[in-house]
């Protein structure tokens, strides 16, 4: 057997080795991956969980409107000795005197006005979970991104072991080509002995590209929640958009920016808590009131001369209103207004940091885009050449006409142009799909 059909068959079972063979693999694009990773990510499902807390804690108790009613029931005994001394008489001793006493009631407390602390509260907690959505968006953006930068990795390191294949078709006429010219005398075996080293040196760079490529399915099963050795296959193809814009960009982002969106929540949530701390110098009205059994049975127990059973039992309510307002409790009010205040003026400030944070990766994302694009015209114009180059190598060492170095040097320039065009285009598409995450673009996309 020749060593060209030996390696390939070592390749070939070591292929078959790699998690999730070639057989019966799933086509997966990248609407499907999304849709996949929506459904299944562990962050987006952990974040909504949170949203779920947030929506289920508006409700008007949670806020203080509504009142507590609570219910009470007791059961005492005890046994005490007596003595009870009367004037002019003997005293009375009772020993073993046992006492059983039952209580029933129902209790009702309600704050019927706290300073207003109630209407702020429940608009707190409706801006709380506001906010909650605004961050639940920003995950999922993160996601998507991520989803789409790892399906494009995948495309990438695919396409880059077809350019090795490519390479390794070459190296595999250039043995068979130089044989030829060693059995009819007009090449030496060195030549040979080159040749394959060669082809043996593609063939490792493809095994070890195949390597990537395994790795790259794992990290995309990994965001998609699934079993990491699920095997695909994918586009092969990564189409970047050439017409966006900086201001057009930049005019998003202020209005559709989930970060930002947030942070303008935040600022509102600070004033609120300003509000309550204000609140705590007013008044607070409570009402309150009780139903209640009581029963009690005491024996033996004396009346006056007379020894017998004493029982008594009272059903009935109770009500009451309370008015209280602070005087003073060591300027805690003060303390606490004050901090608000501060805090709020902090929202601000991480309000105003953010959105100059935010334009500044616009401005650095738009250099990127606009970078990768112009080196991507120029890449596919290398390509061109190079590829023609490599046809042209080809055809003169067949003639005879070529070293075998200086094939191979066309060779490898046709494969590093390749892949350098493949990495630029992947960047170009990664530049891109950050500028609509940051513009809010990308979410909007994912809904149509």
């Amino acid at each position: 057997m020749s060593p060209i059909k030996t390696i390939t068959l070592l390749l070939i079972g070591a292929a078959l080795l790699l998690p999730g063979s070639l057989l019966a693999q799933e086509h997966l694009t990248l609407e499907q991956a999304i849709r996949i990773g929506l459904e299944s990510n562990y962050d987006i499902r952990i974040v909504n969980k949170e949203q779920e807390i947030a929506e289920n804690n508006i409700t008007l108790g949670n806020a203080g409107f509504l009142p507590s009613v609570d219910g009470r029931v007791t059961q005492d005994f005890s046994k005490n000795d007596l003595r009870n001394q009367f004037e002019n008489n003997e005293p009375r001793i009772v020993n073993n005197s046992t006492t059983n006493a039952r209580n029933a009631s129902i209790l009702l407390n309600w704050t019927v006005f706290d300073g207003g602390r109630m209407f702020i509260n429940y608009d707190r907690l409706k801006m709380l979970e506001r906010s909650g959505t605004l961050f639940t968006r920003a995950t999922v953006e993160t996601t998507l991104a991520s989803i789409t930068n790892a399906y494009y990795e995948v495309v990438r390191q695919a396409r880059k072991i077809n350019s090795i294949e490519d390479a390794i078709t070459i190296s595999e006429q250039r043995v068979k080509i130089t044989e030829e010219q060693y059995n009819v005398g007009v090449s030496a075996k060195v030549e040979i002995l080159r040749a394959q080293v060669d082809y043996n040196a593609d063939r490792s760079e493809l095994l070890t590209q195949l390597e990537l490529l395994q790795n790259a399915k794992i990290n995309l099963n990994q965001l998609l929640g699934r079993d990491p050795n699920t095997d695909f296959t994918v586009d092969d193809s990564i189409t970047v958009s050439t017409d966006m814009q900086m201001a057009a960009l930049s005019s998003q982002s202020a209005i559709h920016n989930s970060n930002l969106q947030r942070l303008q929540i935040e600022r509102n949530i600070a004033l609120q808590d300003v509000r309550l701390a204000r609140a705590l110098r007013l008044p607070t009205i409570g009402v309150s009131g009780s139903y209640g059994y009581n029963r009690s049975l005491q024996e033996p127990a004396t009346f006056g001369n007379t020894v017998g059973t004493n029982e008594s039992r009272r059903i009935g309510f109770n009500y009451g209103a309370v008015l209280s307002f602070p005087i003073f409790n060591g300027f805690e009010i003060n303390r606490q207004v004050q901090n608000a205040e501060v805090l709020l003026q902090s929202t601000n400030l991480a309000f105003q940091q953010e959105q100059n944070r935010l334009q500044s990766d616009i401005a650095r994302a738009y250099t990127r885009y606009t970078n990768r694009l112009e080196l991507l015209a120029l890449e596919e114009s290398n390509l061109t050449l190079a590829q023609e180059n490599a046809d042209i190598a080809l055809e003169r060492y067949k003639l005879g006409l070529l070293t075998a170095i200086e094939l191979r040097e066309a060779q490898r320039n046709q494969l590093v142009a390749e892949n350098r065009l493949i990495d630029i285009q992947y960047e170009a598409k990664a530049a891109e799909t950050e500028l609509k995450r940051i513009s809010g673009i990308l979410i909007q996309e994912t809904n149509r």
